[in-house]
Parts: structure tokens; sequence; C-alpha cells
């Protein structure tokens, strides 16, 4: 009996490990110290329409009255500013609640990076957002989470557009053996000795 619960455990300790290691691999938003609006290209003439709906988080400051901007596109360099999105009398981004904002620009595909860009007084304790999600008309609706404060006068966020393939593997490439599947062997060979 002892061996088969120590089987069962090691067996669910590997799938638990398994499970673990490919669901927390995330990314985190970045500064992007090459970005620059004035490099924005529409290569699209058409013009599109987008909401986007940012979240600031309960641990932001009560409001800012600093200045929001936001840059956000697709892999083909359909980019779409807008310089400017809170009005500070309006207490837009305040904390805890979310802010719908419909911004124009050409047509993107399926947008893959976001930056947000803030400037203003509060140099150490800025405007927090949780979440900046977007949709469009001919893209799937995508969320980037940030739950981080925005460094002042710093382009900060996500370029998921290049993000590199892992290459194919070759005859020449060492044989790759999951956690799981190393815990699960050493605990069936545990239950013979115990």
């Amino acid at each position: 009996m002892m061996k088969q619960v120590l089987l069962l455990l090691s067996l669910a300790s590997g799938l638990t490990l398994s499970v673990s290691e490919s669901k927390y691999i995330s990314l985190l938003p970045q500064g992007a110290e090459s970005f620059s609006v004035g490099y924005i290209q529409m290569k699209n003439a058409a013009n599109c329409s987008y909401m986007v709906v940012i979240s600031t988080s309960c641990t932001s400051p009560k409001f800012t009255n600093d200045q929001i901007s936001i840059a956000f596109g697709d892999a083909y360099g359909n980019q779409i500013y807008a310089p400017r999105l809170n009005d500070p009398l309006s207490r837009t981004f305040e904390q805890c609640s979310s802010d719908t904002f419909q911004i124009d620009g050409p047509c993107a595909s399926q947008i893959c990076y976001v930056y947000l860009y803030r400037s203003g007084a509060n140099e150490n304790n800025g405007w927090k957002p949780e979440s900046v999600k977007f949709y469009g008309i001919d893209t799937e609706p995508v969320t980037f989470n940030f739950n981080t404060s925005i460094p002042s006068d710093t382009w900060y966020g996500y370029n998921l557009c290049d993000t590199p393939t892992p290459p194919a593997p070759s005859s020449s490439d060492q044989l790759f053996i999951p956690k799981w599947l190393i815990y699960m062997v050493l605990g069936y060979l545990l239950s013979f000795w115990l």
C-alpha cells in the first residue's frame, strides 16, 4: 500500500512540475530604449478604430496628473499613437478603475506590441496600470498585463512581434528529458525500496 501511495505522489508531483514549468513562463513589461514615436510608419492607408480599455491597479496612487501616452501596433509596421489619453481635470486613471478610449489609426493586423509613456511630476510614485486590452474590427482581442509602475519619461511595455520561434530539433541535438519524467521514475524506483 505504501509503495502505491509513493508512486501516486511521485506521479502527481511530476505532472505538477511539468505543468508549472510551462504555465509560469511569462514576460514582463520592459523599457524600450530604441522605440521612438518619430519613426512611426503608416503602411496601410485605411483608417480603423480601436477600443482600448486601460485598468488602473488598486495599488496605484489615487489619481494622476501625469501625461499618459500610448503607442501600439502589429508586426507589419502599422502603428497607432495617441499623444495624450488623459485629461487631468477628468480624473482619468483613478485607482481601481478602468477607462475606455476609442483611438483611430491605420488598420493593423493582430496587435502584438504596446508601449505606455508617462511624463509628469510624480517621478518615483507614478501611475500603475494593471492591464491594457485592445479590441479591433479585424483583430482578436488581446490583453497586456502590466501591474507595475510606469517609469517617468520612458516608453515602457511589451513587444511580442519579434518573439523568436525555437529552432527545429536536429539529429545532432541532445535528448531532452522532462523533469516530471525523472521524478516519476525516481518515485517508482523508491517505491520498491521502501
